[in-house]
């Protein structure tokens, strides 16, 4: 393994997730370079999950809320363990009679043979209906289960869509992941057997010390002596045993999120030959795993023999307690041996348990990283009086008519309390502009096209829409009637018509070829296999990175939103075919709010107003030649006299 600092283990520990420090000190400020798994557009990017472990008992009920929606079966159950355990206590009750009858001197040995078979078969019919219930209620409760992980499921995807965009700009793809694959998969495993093996050891205790009682007081006294004795070894191992298990799901997270983030990131790994530097990260990360899952296992693991040996010590002392009575206080033989079994049997669902414990505290630690997802802030709500917007060409009944002015009134934002991003901002765009921001990364651009959908709240100011605070206007109406285009591309597993039509769900085959014709994709897209209906697969792999981009465009261009928002748009796309886009985008533009965010400058000429950023401040506005005029940054950007990094 290459040689690590100690400072950078504990950057990759607190990244990914075994650590978990204060947003303020890993929040990154929007448009700085992003790791290979982050995604979206500029904005913040940190540390993921793994914070102080929710309450076990909390978590227990959470799960069991989820199970008790199928009542009626969960009774069932239920009722299948409860005739189970009876039957395997009463199994064992009547090998009294039969003992005894084999030792009495006062039968016959034709006698003895035939009490033997009825009590044998007494006891094959006792055993067949335990057997019975036991196949019942592991064929229901695995249904029961399974229902209740789909519904867990749903509930953490269902999240997943109402967070926030902070949240996805500061967690790791790979660790979400997680928490719905390994994490859920220990909680599943938990549901099918654990659940009914604890009711089941529960009613077999209780019903084994009870008939300990009748058999014998005095043995049963000695019995529950050694209880303390297994409780305090239980809890102790117990305790130890959960908090490894929770640092074993967390660093299992951390590795998954880092193996995310370097398998989407491999180009830029092979380019700049960090290949070793990457093994050696990932061997840090896979030992951390290693040592957290080796005390988890162990300390899970020495349940069972620890509380089988104590189980032994019990069963001898009332093994050898059991032969004086028999000796001295004519104790019968029968009885001896059904309490001996008994005192196995009252060992025996705690030694179960305890073997459990792996599966046990693996799944509440699950259980606990995907509940704390569920209860991650969700976006703030819609105010009571929200209204819905619409543009001329996608009326909806009940909506107010917008035309698609945009106003910016000292807008005051940062990503972290302290931290200030923007500064006052002030801009106004007239129905149909082309607005444009320009400036070094950092200074705030992609933030204001943030702030306009209410990706984040602002802290001071306004943003308006023909008059109307944004705050006053639902978020899925608001969103509806703005179309981006952002730098990063993502596509669907689909056909290309699919995934231009994600754009407006109700467009016309008509409609997707004219919007792929405004973007420049219809000569291509004709040009594959099965054109429109081609199945785009892995983000669009078997497209280029132009040719992934130019689809995103004419997914916006689908849109009838009055706003439209460009993030570098024509990054990925060569001279020609950007020639091409903006004699397209020209029209598309046409009756359009346009914010257009570019590096090439020769891209903004046209913009009816240029907005120069710097430290999150307008420092220069108006059109390009105002401002060629004015001989300021813009200018010196420009003219090359100075480089725009």
């Amino acid at each position: 393994m290459s040689y690590i600092s100690e400072k950078r283990k504990e950057e990759l520990l607190r990244r990914y997730g075994s650590k978990k420090e204060s947003n303020a000190n890993i929040i990154g400020r929007p448009g700085l370079p992003k790791g290979p798994g982050s995604k979206g557009p500029g904005g913040p990017r940190g540390s993921i999950g793994g914070g102080k472990p929710k309450n076990a008992y909390a978590t227990i009920n959470r799960l069991l809320a989820y199970i008790g929606r199928d009542k009626v079966k969960i009774l069932f159950v239920f009722s299948c363990v409860l005739v189970s355990s009876l039957a395997s206590l009463a199994g064992s009750y009547v090998l009294r009679p039969i003992i005894n009858n084999l030792v009495a001197a006062d039968r016959t040995a034709e006698e003895k043979i035939n009490n033997l078979v009825v009590g044998i078969l007494i006891m094959a019919c006792i055993y067949m209906i335990g057997v019975l219930c036991s196949y019942l209620q592991q064929r229901i409760m695995i249904g029961v289960s399974q229902k209740a992980l789909i519904k867990i499921r749903e509930d953490l995807f269902g999240k997943i869509q109402k967070l926030p965009v902070k949240y996805h700009d500061t967690h790791t793809h790979g660790d979400v992941m997680s928490r719905f694959t390994n994490d859920l998969d220990s909680v599943g495993e938990m549901l099918n057997n654990t659940m009914s093996q604890i009711f089941s050891g529960v009613l077999t205790l209780i019903g084994t010390i009870t008939l300990m009682f009748v058999t014998n007081w005095i043995l049963a006294l000695v019995t529950i002596v050694t209880v303390p004795l297994l409780v305090y070894a239980g809890g102790m191992i117990g305790k130890q045993s959960r908090k490894y298990f929770i640092g074993q799901q967390q660093a299992l997270g951390a590795v998954n999120g880092y193996i995310e983030e370097t398998v989407t990131g491999q180009k830029v790994i092979k380019v700049f030959c960090h290949e070793e530097t990457a093994m050696g990260e990932f061997e840090f990360l896979s030992d951390d795993l290693r040592n957290k899952q080796m005390k988890a296992q162990f300390f899970g693991g020495i349940m069972g023999p620890v509380m089988g040996n104590l189980s032994q010590i019990s069963y001898a002392l009332s093994a050898t307690i059991g032969g004086i009575l028999c000796l001295t206080k004519n104790f019968d033989i029968g009885g001896l041996t059904i309490f001996t079994n008994y005192s196995r049997q009252f060992s025996r669902p705690i030694s179960e348990l305890s073997m459990q414990m792996n599966t046990i505290f693996s799944a509440l630690a699950g259980a606990e990283r995907v509940f704390e997802v569920m209860d991650e802030a969700p976006e703030t709500s819609d105010q009571e009086d929200a209204i819905e917007i619409c543009a001329e060409g996608n009326r909806v009944e009940g909506a107010q008519l917008i035309k698609g002015e945009v106003t910016l009134k000292n807008v005051t934002f940062g990503y972290v309390p302290g931290k200030t991003v923007l500064k006052n901002i002030n801009v106004k765009a007239k129905p149909g502009q082309k607005i444009a921001f320009v400036g070094s990364t950092g200074a705030g651009k992609t933030t204001i096209t943030n702030l306009i959908n209410r990706f984040y709240e602002i802290e001071e100011g306004e943003i308006l829409i023909d008059g109307i605070n944004i705050k006053n206007i639902k978020k899925d109406s608001l969103r509806r009637n703005i179309a981006m285009v952002l730098q990063d591309t993502h596509l669907f597993s689909g056909t290309v018509r699919e995934n231009i039509r994600y754009g407006r769900p109700d467009a016309t085959d008509e409609e997707v070829i004219t919007a792929a014709k405004i973007a420049c994709a219809h000569s291509f897209i004709e040009r594959l296999p099965q054109g429109y209906d081609t199945v785009l697969e892995g983000d669009g792999a078997n497209l280029s990175q132009g040719e992934r981009q130019l689809l995103n465009i004419a997914r916006a261009a689908i849109s009838k939103a009055p706003i439209l928002i460009l993030d570098e748009a024509t990054s990925s796309v060569d001279t020609r075919t950007e020639k091409h886009i903006e004699r397209g985008m020209d029209q598309l533009m046409k009756n359009r709010t346009t914010f257009v965010i570019a590096h090439r400058l020769s891209t903004v000429r046209n913009a009816d107003q240029i907005i120069v950023l710097e430290h999150g401040e307008i420092i220069e506005q108006g059109t390009h030649d105002e401002l060629i005029k004015m001989g300021g940054r813009y200018y010196q950007l420009y003219t090359g006299a100075i480089e725009l990094d």
